[in-house]
């Protein structure tokens, strides 16, 4: 999806955001992430970032680093995205909508006042993201269509082909790449594969795993 604002490269983006830290979500370039954003440390990073470049970014925290609850170590390279919807619910919650611009190397955390993390990230190494439809004809779509079917029909899901079929590649992969039920190494993967093609190459991997795995588990006793 587009935005009303035009991010051409890095320097387009602000030098400082705000980080959302949240396991097993996947923010990619041009995709949409949905957020019910109810924390007040969250409530009030929405707010300032509407008020200025409304920029976020998205990153996991990484389970096998230290860190607290509060605040959790992150993995190194996360996903910038603009708010391009926002609705209150009467009950004190915001419903966002972030949709991807680029991916950054965490450079920094810096030291904020605010309630919220904030960061200097680094978007030099992924400038192929500020280029749509980067890499479509390198991807192999017969494979990551064959590779959804066959899942599609190991955990019977329901599938909307026709949209399958009329999407473009760099669409098709990221947002099964995003809607993936994988967890945060799988998920880390995907973000940080060098491109689309090697995205499509790891969202093929990582599936034909999980149906190998569930094909050599034994059956479960009644």
């Amino acid at each position: 999806m587009s935005t009303n604002q035009s991010y051409l490269g890095p320097d387009d983006l602000p030098a400082v955001f705000p980080i959302f830290p949240l396991a097993k979500a996947l923010l990619l370039p041009r995709g949409q992430l949905p957020l019910n954003i109810f924390e007040p440390r969250y409530l009030a990073m929405v707010d300032d970032a509407m008020k200025g470049a409304r920029i976020i970014g998205m990153i996991q925290p990484d389970p096998a680093a230290p860190g607290s609850r509060l605040a959790p170590s992150l993995f190194p390279v996360g996903c910038a995205g603009r708010i391009t919807q926002l609705a209150e619910t009467g009950d004190g919650r915001y419903l966002i909508t972030l949709t991807g611009i680029a991916r950054f190397k965490l450079v920094e955390e810096i030291a904020a006042v605010t309630p919220y993390r904030q960061c200097r990230a680094d978007f030099g190494p992924f400038f192929v993201d500020f280029s749509p439809s980067a890499g479509e004809d390198q991807v192999d779509r017969d494979g990551v269509l064959r590779t959804l079917r066959d899942f599609a029909e190991t955990n019977n899901l329901q599938i909307d082909w026709h949209s399958i079929h009329e999407a473009p590649n760099e669409a098709l992969v990221n947002a099964l790449s995003m809607m993936s039920p994988f967890g945060p190494k799988e998920k880390q993967a995907l973000l940080e594969a060098l491109d689309l093609k090697g995205r499509a190459d790891v969202l093929v991997a990582i599936t034909e795993i999980e149906l190998a795995r569930g094909k050599n588990e034994p059956p479960h006793l009644q």
